[in-house]
């Protein structure tokens, strides 16, 4: 057992020996020699590195907001105003890109309150009266100023019992959203098609697109509730069934208008939406 032991110890140092450099000039060094020398190396300063191009914030903390390939391509679209050339109230839209909370009932009261009583309203009722008296389009209401007065009640009414049931009261019961989201991106006819479909389609509370029930039966429902003040004479069912068409594609051009316009601020007009 001893014999075992003893040979196995050599075997175990001729190894070890064999592993040894075969440079008997080979100068020993002391490790306390090596440790400080890695040291001196790793309190060298960095090797300069080459400058980076593109902005600022790209080379720093790639968690940073910054920190993103520099593509002129990819600039956020410009935001959609709450006025329009300062006169056409913009309330109901949503620059592209954001995503907030569905409206409260509270919010959607508001919304509608601004787009019927804001001082530009006052303005628009006072053209379409003008332009429906000197049209003649109801005879019963007269001419001059005694008939543009009553034009222009009526104009009133019908702009704002739609606003209240479009954007309130039926978005509140389908629990829908009734604000206008850009899309800002993309081609013209995309851009187009998208915006000229949102008296169409529009999304839920849960953000799904749903048809809009708001819009179709609000404007439908503000045309019968008008048969109540305008004369009979002229109430007939093609005569409802074109003045519903024509708020229908009222509000479809708006939306498109609304979708453009901070492109044709900023490209066309070179000033800020």
């Amino acid at each position: 057992m001893r014999f075992f032991l003893l040979t196995t110890f050599l075997l175990s140092a001729a190894c070890a020996s064999a592993q040894q450099p075969s440079d008997p000039a080979a100068p020993h060094i002391p490790v306390e020699i090596v440790a400080a020398e890695v040291r001196d190396t790793q309190d060298l300063p960095d090797k300069p590195q080459p400058a980076q191009s593109g902005p600022p914030g790209a080379a720093g903390n790639p968690n940073a907001p910054d920190a993103k390939p520099y593509d002129k391509e990819s600039a956020a679209p410009a935001p959609q105003p709450k006025r329009i050339l300062g006169l056409m109230p913009n309330f109901r839209a949503v620059s592209a890109g954001t995503l907030p909370l569905p409206p409260t009932p509270k919010q959607a009261l508001w919304i509608a309150t601004q787009n019927s009583f804001d001082y530009s309203d006052f303005i628009f009722v006072a053209i379409t009266s003008a332009a429906s008296e000197a049209s003649n389009n109801h005879p019963q209401l007269g001419k001059g100023v005694d008939g543009f007065a009553k034009y222009y009640w009526r104009g009133f009414v019908d702009k704002t019992d739609g606003n209240y049931l479009v954007i309130f009261a039926l978005p509140t019961i389908f629990h829908q959203d009734e604000r206008y989201y850009s899309k800002g991106q993309g081609g013209f006819w995309t851009r187009f098609a998208y915006s000229s479909t949102r008296i169409l389609v529009t999304p839920n509370y849960q953000g799904h697109n749903s048809v809009n029930f708001s819009e179709l039966l609000g404007r439908g429902m503000a045309e019968g509730i008008s048969t109540a003040y305008y004369p009979s004479q002229t109430q007939t069912v093609g005569g409802i069934a074109t003045k519903y068409g024509y708020a229908l594609l009222r509000d479809a051009a708006t939306d498109v208008f609304r979708e453009f316009w901070p492109d044709i601020a900023t490209h066309v007009l070179h000033r800020h939406p």
